[in-house]
């Protein structure tokens, strides 16, 4: 089909579309001037035409779509043929060299105005240019290095901060304990009247004593001077922090350690996923067991290793109803330290604990002692460097192993 017959169509459809909104408009208009609704046949009528006006509208859409087509199809070849004629009556000139920058800019103004020759120079002089890349230009480019030091570490020490370091008096120190009390009962069989000038009971009160050593803990680092003179951020501060910070880790371990090697008899809180009551029952039967070895003295403390966080965490939500076990917890906060509390016992993590460990305890029945030496330097000029060292006296000391009650995932 020609475009001047789809033309001519398009006229006439279009044509017919006036005349058929015009008869449906003046059948209305009829009805309307009478005050009347519209009768069966001229329903009727009108239905007729708008089914033809519909189909005259599909019609249209099919030639517009048709003649776009053919006429998008029509310039591209004509594009086309025009770059063939260029490119067959194109004399190639060789390089384009500008004398100077106004030349190069003169071009670009020229050829943004239409003018054929100045494009075609300019296309020839970036199509032969040379291209300048990064690897080209090393010299200048810098070399940056942003933002703080990346070094995921957490240096707290929950357990420690629990207990409450004390100051260590000397290399070697004693605790006195009393091992054995006094005693007191009634006179005689019952105290009464009948059991006056009746010797009273007597029991000699022994006190034992713990012993104590100061235990060493550091570690050092050889620094070239020219490391830290030319580094940025100052690698001497990194290198002292970093120490600092495992040897929190390392004395928050042995603090750790100190507490699994009791002797008590573990209290199981259910194997698989156990459920907020039994948790907290055990809780109530290990708290017992630290009374009744320390008499009250201290305050009870939870310490769960992550994974036990990870199990105990999702059964207490940190919004409960007025009966709820604990305050809950929040996994948004889940890291080193106080987490929330169970049955008004205080929760703490600790990644000193190993996996699947968890104490009841009261801060009674160990002791730490701490004194640290901090960061040391010395200067070594015959091989111009720094030697820095962190170091520290640590020691744990069970008081009552009692007091220090093992949960377990078992029945």
């Amino acid at each position: 089909m020609s475009v001047e017959r789809s033309d001519a169509m398009i006229t006439r459809l279009e044509s017919e579309l006036e005349e058929r909104n015009a008869f449906i408009q003046g059948t209305i208009a009829a009805a309307q001037d009478a005050d009347r609704d519209l009768s069966d046949n001229e329903t009727e009528l009108i239905v007729s035409a708008r089914s033809r006006v519909d189909a005259v509208q599909s019609q249209l859409d099919t030639l517009h779509d048709t003649r776009t087509s053919m006429t998008k199809a029509r310039e591209r070849a004509q594009q086309v043929q025009r770059e063939l004629s260029r490119m067959r009556n194109e004399v190639d000139n060789g390089p384009v060299e500008y004398r100077s920058a106004g030349a190069y800019a003169l071009d670009m103004y020229r050829s943004a105005l239409g003018h054929r020759d100045a494009s075609e120079r300019l296309e020839v002089f970036h199509r032969a240019a040379d291209h300048q890349k990064t690897g080209d230009s090393e010299g200048v480019i810098p070399d940056p290095v942003i933002g703080e030091v990346i070094n995921f570490i957490d240096a707290a020490r929950p357990i420690v901060g629990a207990f409450g370091p004390r100051p260590m008096p000397s290399a070697t120190w004693h605790r006195p304990r009393v091992t054995q009390h006094a005693s007191v009962a009634a006179q005689g069989t019952a105290g009464g009247a009948g059991d006056e000038k009746l010797e009273l009971v007597s029991q000699k009160m022994t006190i034992s004593r713990l012993t104590a050593e100061a235990v060493t803990y550091g570690g050092y680092v050889n620094v070239s001077r020219q490391s830290i003179d030319f580094s940025q951020p100052q690698v001497l501060d990194l290198i002292i922090n970093d120490l600092a910070a495992q040897y929190a880790i390392e004395t928050e371990a042995a603090t750790a350690a100190a507490l699994a090697t009791t002797g008590t008899t573990a209290v199981g809180y259910g194997t698989g996923t156990p459920t907020p009551e039994v948790v907290a029952a055990a809780l109530w039967e290990a708290a017992a067991v630290a009374y009744t070895a320390v008499r009250g003295q201290g305050r009870l403390v939870l310490a769960v290793a992550p994974d036990v966080l990870g199990t105990f965490g999702p059964l207490f939500a940190p919004v409960n109803p007025q009966n709820a076990q604990g305050s809950g917890f929040s996994a948004g906060q889940f890291g080193q330290g106080g987490m929330g509390g169970i049955s008004g016992i205080s929760t703490v993590m600790s990644s000193g604990l190993a996996s699947g460990e968890a104490f009841v305890f009261s801060t009674a029945a160990l002791e730490v002692y701490e004194q640290r030496v901090g960061s040391l330097q010395v200067v070594e000029p015959s091989v111009l460097g720094v030697q820095v060292a962190y170091a520290g006296y640590f020691t744990p000391l069970t008081i009552e192993d009692g007091g220090i009650v093992p949960l377990t995932a078992t029945a």
